[in-house]
């Protein structure tokens, strides 16, 4: 039996998720042996299922998305290394009821980086979601080397909004440590950078933009982008309508200026966390998140979960917090059945505060289902 479940977000960490479905597994039968494999898909919670699957977790103080120092973690096993950028840029770092659509930095996110290349890591899984951020990745390329000036040589204020003013992009001071490992972008968005379905329009409402600041972050991001075309080339450009470039608030575009290699996230993660052996032991696999929604379909771990385990021949049912996706799409997905917990507990309020003991109940039903 392999557990390899997501985040209930809100309630229930990925680690929680895998002791409660186990827990409620024991209780139908006893004996049952049970393999956890927490999973992400590159957003928040990455580190966390990285450290799950063996990996060492490593500290360090960075900068958050306003500029005060916050403690952030990346995880290091074997020259890999997983960085989470949400761990210094996401919108948790914010207080809260506080968005700074404009103003927050991804300057951390590129101080979690560096602390990688001195940990000496050679392969860097660099997951991105959850962002309070829409600065194109500018802070993190100056935490790591490139100048971003004003008409007046100036640097440009922190944040998206600032790109307004930038005149002049200097790449030439990136680590040169970059140039010599593999960056791969985990992610589980293929947005561009800007445009209708850019970053600041599909996401920048999430984190407090209005209308006005949208239309000035898409209006600045897309000069940023001409700005760098000019002192780095075509490829600037190219870049900026590329797969991946507006996740996280365009951070995806700055980590392929770098050099980084877009994957789907849950598909590196899987690999990272070493899931295709887990998988040849297991009988079934039990996934999940929160909500089964459509975006599930659309990178979400339990969907990746669900295509590898189908390629495999294997089984899949999955737990959810709240279930949005009818029995056919389901099925094609790859889903044997679905386990919401609102069928155990209608009360949705509930569900989410008393998730734990519920999960438990709910997995007890799936071990007398499957396993009895």
């Amino acid at each position: 039996m392999l557990v390899a479940a997501d985040k209930f977000k809100g309630s229930l960490t990925a680690v929680e998720v895998a002791e409660r479905v186990t827990a409620g597994l024991r209780r139908a039968v006893p004996d049952l042996e049970v393999e956890a494999l927490p999973v992400a898909d590159g957003g928040d919670g990455t580190v966390a299922a990285a450290v799950a699957a063996g990996f060492e977790r490593r500290e360090v103080r960075v900068a958050g998305p306003l500029g005060e120092e916050v403690t952030a973690a990346f995880a290091l096993r074997e020259g890999t290394a997983v960085v989470e950028m949400a761990e210094a840029s996401g919108l948790q770092r914010l207080p809260a009821g506080v968005f700074a659509p404009l103003t927050a930095s991804t300057y951390g996110s590129g101080e979690l980086l560096r602390a990688a290349l001195d940990a000496g890591a050679r392969t860097i899984v660099f997951g991105v979601g959850g962002s309070a951020t829409t600065d194109g990745g500018a802070g993190m390329l100056s935490a790591l080397g490139a100048r971003f000036l004003d008409g007046h040589g100036e640097p440009v204020p922190p944040g998206g909004g600032g790109l307004a003013d930038l005149a002049t992009a200097d790449l030439s001071g990136l680590d040169p440590r970059l140039t010599e490992i593999e960056l791969v972008l985990a992610s589980d968005v293929d947005n561009p950078l800007t445009g209708p379905k850019g970053a600041p329009a599909v996401y920048g409402p999430q984190k407090g933009a209005s209308p006005d600041d949208v239309a000035a972050l898409d209006a600045a991001l897309a000069h940023f982008a001409k700005v760098l075309e000019e002192s780095a080339g075509r490829k600037a450009a190219e870049y900026a309508a590329s797969p991946g470039a507006g996740a996280a608030g365009g951070i995806g575009y700055g980590a392929l200026l770098l050099g980084a290699r877009f994957r789907p996230g849950i598909e590196v993660m899987l690999d990272v966390l070493g899931f295709a052996p887990a998988l040849e032991r297991a009988s079934l696999v039990i996934t999940g998140e929160g909500s089964l929604d459509e975006q599930t379909l659309h990178g979400k771990a339990p969907a990746g979960v669900a295509a590898a385990a189908r390629a495999a021949d294997k089984e899949v049912v999955a737990v959810c917090g709240r279930l949005a996706l009818p029995p056919e799409t389901l099925g094609r997905a790859g889903f044997r059945r679905v386990y919401p917990l609102t069928d155990a507990e209608p009360d949705v309020a509930k569900c989410i505060a008393e998730a734990g003991p519920i999960l438990e109940r709910v997995a007890e039903r799936i071990g007398r289902d499957f396993l009895t």
